[in-house]
């Protein structure tokens, strides 16, 4: 129901009515994504290097929830800093609530940077959406080489028995 009083808001209050959630929100969706994007790759050139290895697969997977946790922790600094919350402890909850969609912690943003909030939750979408793409590409090619190690191993058991 907040989402259809939000809308209804903006429609008689005016539509420059959130300017402030925007100018903030838009630099710190783009920062992030940017963060999360340039993380990923570099991740995922090292994990080609490695791709074999159990170990590197959890470091892999912790170094993709130290990414959320990195960018949760922008957007609590953006809340704190704005005066949204009243400290960085609940800044840092309602981040982690918001760009989850998880939203139980009993907090909320000041009237004026709600649409923010919203906005951060967006965010953890296409968050989320990028990490399980990119978890969803590591897996199969660890599949495909496994594969192909299992085929390898084949032939060159054939080739040994044949010798023989």
């Amino acid at each position: 129901m907040k989402i259809g009083q939000a809308a209804f808001g903006v429609l008689i209050a005016g539509p420059f009515a959130w300017t402030a959630d925007w100018a903030w929100s838009l630099p710190l969706l783009v920062l992030v994504v940017v963060i999360h994007v340039s993380g990923l790759a570099l991740l995922g050139d090292g994990a080609a290097v490695v791709a074999g290895r159990m170990v590197r697969r959890l470091h892999t997977t912790l170094f993709a929830i130290c990414l959320h946790g990195i960018e949760a922790i922008i957007w609590a600094a953006a809340y704190r800093f704005l005066g949204a919350l009243p400290d960085f402890e609940s800044s840092v909850l309602y981040s982690v609530n918001a760009m989850t969609s998880y939203g139980h912690a009993d907090l909320s943003l000041k009237y004026q940077w709600q649409l923010m909030g919203a906005l951060e939750a967006l965010n953890g979408w296409f968050l989320f959406g990028l990490t399980t793409a990119f978890l969803f590409a590591i897996v199969q090619k660890l599949w495909l080489l496994a594969s192909r190690d299992r085929r390898m191993s084949v032939a060159k058991s054939r080739v040994a028995s044949s010798a023989l």
